[in-house]
């Protein structure tokens, strides 16, 4: 075969696509895998078999369906991570109710947002989660559910929502607690499943997700039986999982990561998923590796890094790790090669996507050189296109950054009840606009240089933020750095590093920037240093680059100089 003589990747296997439902493939897992470990919840002291969670997932569909929800339906989950999460997700795609995954750290506006535009018919809710107290949220919005018989909500601000279900104590008067509801389907609506199980198609919606956007309202990516089955099993693939297989989740359930790569990655592969929290902290993800000899750990990089940094680190026996996925943020190459060297993750992959497809499109394999697999995002996933486009749409030569866009089977229905944001996302031929700038070299690798509203233009250069970091990453006394621009009169942008340094250790501003000089070119060395104890990031890890930037620029209109 000729080389690449463009940016254009498609992916083969011999491995087919699924054409079945979630609710069927649940139905398939049973059959081969049923009485092997299935999930495995740690802070709630669950362990239960595939059978057994299939069977308290039908229960559940069936409890819904005698409330009278209808397939198509939305149905809302706002929890952290625990078993009624799963059972919910299953439930769901039994009966054909569309799930829709809130955001645990969602507040009021924010959920009052995402309930009314979908149009929630019904909520799962928890009770509380560190400072969230979700059922007084819940009561600020719905004064009505004090009074209200439970199922029969009617409230002036949600309007379409009628049944609050509650996990935990049951502490909103108008709400039926989680346990119940399994008790409520009887005959007929067992009967009901089964007439949906042959119904159902794997074309329709099951999940929406809302996407948390920089600028604007967030946006509820609606995706289909076949866009997130097909992808977890090929995550699952990537990584070799088996029915052996034991992976410890301790990222969001509401957010592709958990239930997508995940769950669903776990359902295809007969791989028990084991949750070590309802959110994440490093001892207890620790902990739950060495005691349940768990073979692999997801997590975004800063995840890894709290977990190799932490003082009792050396006490866990992590040697039945093998494999995982580190995504959601660029991975740094130090944090990777500890993750190799320390934590026994020879074969850890990393991933890219985005939840508008499914929510991989690239992926390392155990096999790539540890050079590959440090600075690029892998190869194309199999039944996926990828091309590289420059400004005016048209496909760049290797190795020339411009937006990576992404079509095949992963890609989104589109935005719920939002067809103009959809057309500009989707185009006419069924390319998703990741908005991502990337290059994709000869071998087909690509690599992820950075957000096109993230490049820095300085004096006429381009800057991408991502490769000033992966170089600062190689100063010992770095911990963690993110790179952005802010405005400047002389040159249109300058430089700016946030930095966080390791435990005891101190730098100044002259040393990181001396650091740079005749390493890197001199405008890529920041202006501006900072030196900082966390970062602004969404519940999934993301850097939130826009806040750093307007407190910069903040600061700086203040009159400091760096």
């Amino acid at each position: 075969m000729s080389e690449r003589v463009t940016s254009y990747v498609s992916g083969t296997s011999k491995v087919p696509l699924l054409g079945e439902t979630i609710g069927a493939h649940l139905d398939r897992t049973v059959a081969r895998w049923g009485d092997r470990p299935g999930l495995i919840v740690r802070q709630q002291g669950i362990n239960w078999t595939w059978r057994e969670l299939a069977g308290r997932a039908e229960a559940f569909a069936a409890g819904l369906l005698a409330l009278g929800l209808r397939p198509g339906e939305r149905i809302g989950i706002w929890s952290p991570n625990n078993a009624e999460w799963v059972v919910t997700q299953f439930a769901a795609a039994k009966a054909g109710f569309i799930l829709v995954n809130i955001n645990p750290a969602y507040r009021l506006t924010e959920l009052e947002y995402a309930l009314t535009k979908v149009g929630c018919r019904a909520l799962v809710t928890a009770t509380a989660f560190k400072t969230s107290d979700y059922a007084g949220m819940l009561m600020n919005l719905a004064p009505e559910l004090a009074h209200a018989v439970p199922g029969k909500l009617r409230a002036a601000r949600l309007p379409s929502l009628e049944l609050v279900i509650q996990i935990g104590a049951r502490t909103i008067p108008g709400a039926l607690a989680f346990p119940e509801i399994a008790s409520l389907g009887g005959p007929a609506e067992r009967a009901r499943l089964a007439e949906l199980a042959e119904t159902l198609q794997f074309d329709d919606p099951i999940n929406i997700q809302f996407t948390s956007g920089t600028t604007g309202a967030p946006k509820g990516a609606t995706l289909t039986h076949h866009n997130i089955l097909n992808n977890g099993c090929f995550v699952g693939e990537a990584m070799r999982l088996t029915e052996q297989d034991r992976l410890c989740i301790p990222v969001p359930l509401y957010h592709c990561f958990g239930m997508v790569m995940g769950v669903l990655g776990c359902l295809t592969h007969g791989t028990a998923m084991v949750f070590p929290g309802e959110g994440f902290d490093p001892l207890a993800t620790l902990e739950t590796v060495a005691e349940e000899r768990c073979t692999a750990l997801y997590g975004v990089p800063t995840m890894f890094i709290s977990q190799l940094d932490h003082p009792e680190f050396a006490r866990f026996d992590l040697s039945a790790l093998r494999t995982g996925i580190m995504a959601g943020a660029p991975c740094p190459i130090e944090v990777m090669r500890r993750c190799i060297e320390v934590m026994h993750l020879s074969e850890i992959t990393i991933a890219y996507g985005m939840t508008e497809t499914s929510p991989v499109s690239f992926q390392t394999t155990p096999d790539d050189p540890i050079e590959r697999r440090t600075s690029t995002v892998g190869r194309v996933h199999p039944h996926l296109e990828v091309k590289i486009i420059d400004a005016e749409g048209r496909v760049v030569p290797p190795g020339t950054p411009g937006e990576l866009c992404t079509r095949g089977y992963s890609v989104m229905l589109g935005y719920w009840g939002d067809e103009e944001r959809t057309a500009q996302a989707v185009d006419r031929a069924g390319w998703m606009h990741t908005g991502d700038l990337a290059t994709i070299d000869a071998d087909g690798y690509c690599a992820i240089v950075g957000r096109i509203k993230d490049m820095v233009i300085r004096g006429g250069e381009n800057v991408y933020p991502r490769e000033v970091e992966e170089f600062l990453y190689r100063h010992p006394k770095i911990s963690d750095v993110q790179v952005f621009g802010v405005p400047d009169s002389r040159f249109g942008e300058e430089l700016c590093a946030w930095v966080r340094l390791r435990e005891g250790e101190s730098m100044t501003e002259d040393d990181v920037r001396e650091f740079c000089r005749g390493q890197i070119a001199h405008y890529k060395v920041p202006r501006f240093v900072r030196f900082v104890d966390e970062f602004p990031m969404t519940v999934t890890g993301k850097m939130q680059k826009f806040l750093m930037r307007a407190r910069m620029e903040q600061e700086l209109r203040g009159g400091a100089s760096g």
